[in-house]
C-alpha cells in the first residue's frame, strides 16, 4: 500500500437495517478498530433502573428488569443527553435519564399479552423534538406494526404490573444492553491468499461473496509478502440508531480519542 494513499470508501448497500461499504487504502489495526468501536463504544440509551411496584405475574422483578433492560430504545438524540457519572444531578434528572412507565391490569378472562407499546416514555411526542420510545412503537415513519412488539410478560385475571424505569445513556463496553449493532461483518482476505485461515483440503474454505475466483477455484495462490489493503463491511443496526449513525459515530468517538491523546502528549512534551 502506498503510504501517501488516502483511505477510499465505497457504500455499496444502504438500508434501515443495514449498511454494507468497502474500506481501501488502510491498515488491518485502523480497520478493525472501526469495527471493534461500533460494537462497544458508540452511545445509546437503554433502560438501567427499575422500580416495581406492583407485580402479581408468574416472573420475579429482577427477571422483569433483565427482559426490559434489553429492550431497544430509539436513541436518534442520545447526543442531547449527559452519562449520569458526568451529570451534576444528586440521582436522576432529565438531563441524564428518560422516564418510561408500566401500568397493566388484567380484569378479564383470558390472556393479556404485555408488550413494549404497554411502556409509555415521557419523550414520546415528536414535537417536543426528542422522541425516546422503544424501537419497536417507533413513530417516525410509522416503521412498526403492533405485530412487532417486545412481548414481556403475559397476564391472566386478577394479575398486574406497575412498575417506572429510566433509561441512560452509556456503552456496549459496560453492557451488551447498549450495542447498537447484531453483528458486523467483517472481512479483508475473502480468497485466503494470506493464509489467515488454514484447511486440510481447500475446498472447505467457504466462497465469499467478494471472492474474484472462479467457480471450480477454492482459494488464491499464497501471497508470503501481500497485506490487507481491502475491507469487506456489513453493519447491521439493532433499530436504535441508523446503521450509518453508527459507522459515523464510531469514527468521532476514534477521532476523540486520537485528539485527547494528542492534547496529552502536547502537555507532556512541554513539561
Amino acid at each position: 500500500m502506498n503510504s501517501t494513499s488516502k483511505p477510499e470508501v465505497k457504500i455499496t448497500s444502504l438500508t434501515a437495517e443495514n449498511c454494507v461499504f468497502v474500506l481501501r487504502n488502510t491498515e488491518l489495526a485502523v480497520a478493525n478498530s472501526i469495527r471493534r468501536v461500533c460494537i462497544a463504544e458508540v452511545p445509546t440509551l437503554a433502560i438501567d433502573w427499575v422500580s416495581v411496584e406492583k407485580n402479581s405475574t408468574v416472573f420475579t422483578d429482577e427477571f422483569i428488569a433483565h427482559r426490559l433492560g434489553l429492550v431497544p430504545l430509539t436513541s436518534d438524540y442520545v447526543s442531547k443527553f449527559a452519562y449520569t457519572r458526568d451529570c451534576t444531578c444528586d440521582s436522576f434528572c432529565s438531563e441524564c435519564t428518560v422516564e418510561l412507565t408500566l401500568d397493566v391490569t388484567m380484569e378479564d378472562e383470558g390472556t393479556r399479552d404485555v408488550t413494549t407499546r404497554d411502556l409509555i416514555s415521557q419523550l414520546d411526542d415528536e414535537a417536543g423534538g426528542v422522541v425516546v420510545v422503544p424501537t419497536t412503537t417507533r413513530q417516525k415513519r410509522n416503521e412498526y406494526s403492533h405485530e412487532s412488539d417486545i412481548l414481556l410478560v403475559k397476564l391472566r385475571k386478577g394479575q398486574a404490573l406497575k412498575l417506572k424505569a429510566r433509561a441512560k445513556k452509556s456503552i456496549g463496553k459496560e453492557h451488551a444492553k447498549w450495542i447498537p449493532v447484531c453483528p458486523v461483518a467483517f472481512e479483508y482476505d475473502p480468497d485466503n491468499a494470506l493464509r489467515h485461515t488454514t484447511f486440510e483440503r481447500p475446498e472447505d474454505f467457504p466462497h465469499s461473496i467478494h471472492s474474484k475466483l472462479k467457480a471450480d477455484e477454492h482459494q488464491a495462490p499464497f501471497d508470503a509478502l501481500g497485506k490487507p489493503n481491502e475491507f469487506f463491511y456489513n453493519v447491521e443496526a439493532t433499530g436504535v440508531l441508523p446503521p450509518e449513525e453508527i459507522v459515523l459515530s464510531a469514527l468521532e468517538v476514534m477521532l476523540q480519542k486520537l485528539q485527547a491523546l494528542l492534547i496529552h502528549l502536547r502537555g507532556e512534551f512541554s513539561s
